[in-house]
């Protein structure tokens, strides 16, 4: 089933770097109760993130870097530890992921693996994420990574089950690592 929703205002608020957009709309509801809600909505759109993971190695490559929203709420440094992603553009997702995992990591990986698709923040965000994870080893190499332009990243490759403990301990806090993390340790994938 779906909502019956009826747009009363549509008001671009802001096209700075993304679009940020107030909404009013009027809901009518499985009761036939009409209500009315208003809403910013945030439109970055869509994005791909990647694991590289090393199953003879047991370890896995994140990235680490300075995020502003990370710290107006409170992260000290801003910086966190995350897994590879980046925004679609006009790209595919496994065409932008494979682009994103060389200039952030340095690792030119075959064989990506698309493992779910998800709304990391359907609050407000219209972002969906495409979820990948792929093998790398020492071989695929082609640069240090770091990012492109105006990034400053840390390419961090660990042992699986540091990276599980600091999942544990709060020192990765970024959704997307963890839940792809956990998608390693729940399909079997490190052992």
């Amino acid at each position: 089933m779906s909502f019956n929703i009826e747009i009363i205002k549509d008001k671009v608020l802001s096209e700075n770097y993304f679009v940020l957009r107030n909404i009013t709309y009027d809901l009518t509801r499985k009761d036939g109760e009409i209500v009315r809600h208003k809403r910013e909505v945030y439109d970055r759109g869509n994005g791909a993130t990647i694991l590289l993971y090393n199953p003879q190695k047991k370890t896995v490559v994140l990235v680490r870097q300075f995020r502003v929203a990370t710290w107006v709420n409170g992260n000290a440094d801003g910086r966190l530890i995350e897994t590879c992603a980046g925004l679609l553009d006009d790209d595919e997702p496994e065409a932008c992921i494979r682009k994103e995992a060389v200039e952030e990591t340095g690792y030119q990986v075959d064989d990506v693996r698309k493992v779910f698709e998800l709304y990391m923040s359907p609050g407000g965000v219209t972002e969906l994420v495409h979820f990948f994870v792929a093998e790398y080893h020492d071989n695929l190499r082609a640069n240090a990574g770091g990012g492109v332009e105006d990034e400053d990243i840390d390419v961090l490759e660990m042992p699986f089950e540091r990276a599980l403990a600091m999942v544990k301990s709060g020192e990765i806090r970024d959704g997307k690592a963890v839940i792809l993390l956990q998608y390693l340790q729940n399909a079997g994938l490190m052992d």
